[in-house]
Formats: C-alpha cells, sequence, structure tokens
C-alpha cells in the first residue's frame, strides 16, 4: 500500500464485506457559519465496524513505520477493556485478524 489512506480505504473495502464498515474521522472543522463541528474525539480509530451479533471493531490503519499515537493507543486499551476488538493494521490481513475474520481469497495485502 502506498499510503495510510489507501490502506483504509482498502481495510474498509474487505470489512464491508462481513459487516459495517464506518471511515471515522477526529478533530474538528470550521462550517461557513463561523462554528466548529467537531468530530471523533482524538485517538478514535480510523475504522469503526460492526459484526455479526453486534461485535464491535475498531482499526487504527498504518503504514509500515507508522507509529500510533498516545491517544490512539489509550483509546485501543479502553476498546479492549469494554470488550470491543481493536488494534493497529498495517495491512488488510492485520484488520481481519483484528476482527477476527479468516479472509478465504487475498493476496497477502
Amino acid at each position: 500500500m502506498a499510503n495510510e489512506s489507501r490502506l483504509v480505504y482498502e481495510v474498509m473495502r474487505e470489512l464491508g464485506k462481513h459487516g459495517a464498515a464506518y471511515r471515522c474521522n477526529s478533530g474538528s472543522v470550521p462550517l461557513p457559519n463561523g462554528k466548529r463541528f467537531n468530530g471523533m474525539p482524538k485517538g478514535f480509530a480510523d475504522v469503526m465496524v460492526i459484526l455479526p451479533e453486534g461485535r464491535a471493531a475498531f482499526i487504527e490503519c498504518k503504514v509500515p513505520g507508522g507509529k500510533s499515537s498516545p491517544e490512539q493507543e489509550r483509546f485501543i486499551t479502553k476498546m479492549r477493556k469494554l470488550g470491543a476488538r481493536a488494534g493497529v493494521a498495517r495491512s488488510v490481513d492485520d484488520a481481519a485478524r483484528i476482527c477476527g475474520i479468516e479472509r478465504e481469497d487475498h493476496n497477502g495485502d
């Protein structure tokens, strides 16, 4: 994968075959009316997945050599403590493993 955005896209495409995958953006953006829209809190995972039977998974996508922030690590730890699957994925295979999904057709992504 060339960059993190591409990895996020590929992860969402694969995990969407097994549940509902959503891209999550953190931070805030200015609105035309001068107010700010606040997205997810700092550290929230790149991808949130709802799997069969209501299981939740949170995937932080990082390219090889990319490092997660302390906020991202705290978020992953909190989600795991709450019973969700969560982790850092450097490939589509990593993301599938985090979610407990066995991929049938893949080329080692």
